[in-house]
């Protein structure tokens, strides 16, 4: 399913997509795993060469973190980047994207498929044979199950319902075809019709309430891991299923088991990482990388990997609030961010400055559009040009009898996030705005940006490979709980991001999207930050690990361990 997905560590590249619960952290100090498997030392005196020579052989664990604990596995309500990683292991859709080329699409529910020439039907022949973990057949009438509850306005899912407003209907012409018909042309339907996200329906059609239904804590899937247990605020751990029906066409994944453990603190997550506890960490903080992460005692128990992907981090103003239903507002807001210094000081340069919501280096980006400097003397200018003048002389500007006085609401977990937050304070407190830095656990946090109960945020949002502007931009996504949080709404805009979704040439889509880039950059209804570069760190004993341009830069069911290496048994 192409969605985008809200990241919930500004540091990181995180659509949504919508999209911390309180957290219980993990100890560092050595605790015993999951289930009744012994932890063995791997063999030491394995060479370089026999490693090299061997072929991909079972076993083992992936222990991977997570920052946030999941509030559901529900792949069709799930909203946050933390949600997505673990579903991926559990649930598959019709389709999926080559990693090594993704322009390229990959056959996976679906063992074929037809478009009609005028972009409008497309036909899916689903496999025969596949079973659902629970054991029932995965048929025709799941997709039609998912795709009546995801169009459901009862179902808490609208950062998926928009891309399917335009299906006029989804036929099951049978027990394994399924037939999607457009409405309209849609140079994204074969995507959002083939990678549409698909559940159980024996799993869920039983009268309870499907956003708070049980199978969101214990979810059934066809894909190649299938669900072992949750412990609140501990740890997800997920067992390849034996029967997996992938095997028979060369899918396949190597390690037995993929465990989530739950560390909401960096540092903490770093030192379980350097003790063993962890075999992969990624969103890495830049200081810990360039200083935890380094030397030779570091490197020769880690593979490292520095790569950039789709997504950026954003301040967002609340344009309902009166400071900043004035782009002359929002603009002086943006030059009062030193981003060049933020990126220098604090993200050791392993980041780049972006100045609109497409990659940087994509060519849907406006070649011809700089980012905003930092320049507090034309931030003062804007701000007296908008009225906000310091009329009764104590220190706060107002306007029309309204102080400049706001809240900045950040995750509390999000290291960056503060540093972000106190460095804008630093330059307001110069010119008489007064900003309070509000931190909140996540679940309050993502609860109060879906009401559009804040003044301003930081956050983050990460981008699949098509670009379609529709959940975050339009202003139909403007309501509660959808993902233009900020409120952004402008005419010219949603008829671009109208024409975009119906223009099949790339060369028009790329000057389409040229444009909303100038309207936003002139709009300014986000701060647009950075692209920071993803951060990965992998123990050396996985092999087969490489790096890829789309999320989440890494396809783990291609690595595995030699026999002589594995740590669990």
């Amino acid at each position: 399913m192409k969605t985008t997905f809200i990241i919930k560590d500004p540091k990181d590249i995180a659509h949504l997509i919508l999209f911390f619960v309180s957290l219980v952290m993990l100890s560092c100090s050595p605790q015993k795993e999951s289930g009744t498997e012994n932890r063995s030392a791997p063999d030491s005196s394995i060479s370089a060469a026999e490693i090299n020579d061997s072929s991909p052989e079972r076993g083992d664990w992936l222990v991977q973190r997570l920052q946030a604990e999941p509030g559901t596995l529900n792949p069709i309500v799930a909203t946050d980047y933390y949600e997505s990683l673990v579903n991926s292991y559990i649930h598959e859709t019709l389709i999926t994207r080559d990693y090594r080329n993704p322009e390229l699409w990959k056959p996976i529910l679906a063992e074929s498929w037809e478009e009609s020439p005028d972009h409008l039907v497309y036909t899916f022949h689903l496999r025969r044979g596949i079973q659902w973990h629970n054991g029932a057949p995965f048929t025709a009438a799941d997709v039609l199950y998912s795709y009546q509850v995801i169009m459901d306005p009862k179902t808490d899912c609208p950062h998926i319902r928009g891309y399917y407003q335009d299906v006029e209907k989804l036929e099951a012409l049978d027990d394994y075809t399924i037939r999607f018909t457009f409405s309209k042309p849609f140079y994204l339907a074969f995507e959002m019709a083939g990678g549409i996200t698909i559940v159980c329906k024996a799993a869920f059609d039983d009268g309870k309430d499907f956003n708070t239904h049980p199978m969101g804590r214990s979810p059934v899937g066809t894909g190649p891991y299938r669900f072992k247990e949750w412990k609140t605020g501990q740890e997800i751990v997920l067992e390849r299923h034996p029967d997996y029906w992938g095997e028979s066409i060369g899918l396949k994944s190597y390690v037995d088991r993929v465990v989530f453990r739950i560390a909401p603190d960096s540092i903490a997550a770093l030192q379980q990482l350097r003790a063993g506890q962890l075999d992969m960490m990624t969103r890495i903080d830049a200081v810990q990388w360039v200083t935890q992460l380094a030397g030779q005692n570091v490197t020769s128990l880690f593979n490292k990997f520095e790569f950039y992907l789709p997504g950026y981090s954003y301040i967002g103003w609340n344009s309902l609030k009166p400071y900043f239903a004035d782009k002359r507002v929002r603009l002086a807001m943006t030059h009062l961010v030193d981003r060049e210094k933020f990126i220098e000081k604090v993200q050791f340069g392993l980041a780049k400055i972006v100045s609109g919501p497409m990659f940087f280096d994509s060519p849907y980006t406006n070649p011809n559009i700089k980012p905003w400097p930092y320049d507090p003397a034309k931030a003062k200018t804007l701000l007296e040009e908008a009225g906000w003048l310091d009329h009764d002389r104590d220190g706060i500007r107002d306007k029309d009898g309204v102080k400049f006085e706001f809240t900045f609401s950040i995750p509390a977990a999000s290291k960056n996030g503060e540093r972000i937050a106190t460095l804008l304070k630093e330059e307001l407190d110069k010119i008489g705005i007064s900003m309070q830095i509000q931190k909140l656990e996540w679940a309050l946090f993502i609860q109060r940006v879906q009401e559009k109960n804040f003044d301003a945020v930081t956050m983050a949002w990460s981008h699949p490979w098509s670009v379609d502007l529709y959940q975050i931009w339009h202003s139909s996504s403007a309501g509660p709980g959808g993902s233009n949080a900020v409120s952004f709404i402008n005419a010219e805009a949603d008829e671009l991001i109208e024409r975009l979704r119906r223009t099949f040439d790339k060369e028009e889509r790329y000057q389409i999207c040229h444009r909303f880039h100038e309207i936003v950059h002139e709009e300014q209804p986000y701060t647009f930050l950075y692209c920071p570069a993803e951060l990965l760190a992998v123990d050396k004993r996985f092999q087969g690990v490489e790096t890829f341009r789309i999320r989440p830069g890494y396809d783990t069911s291609e690595w595995w361990v030699p026999k002589a290496l594995q740590k669990y048994q």
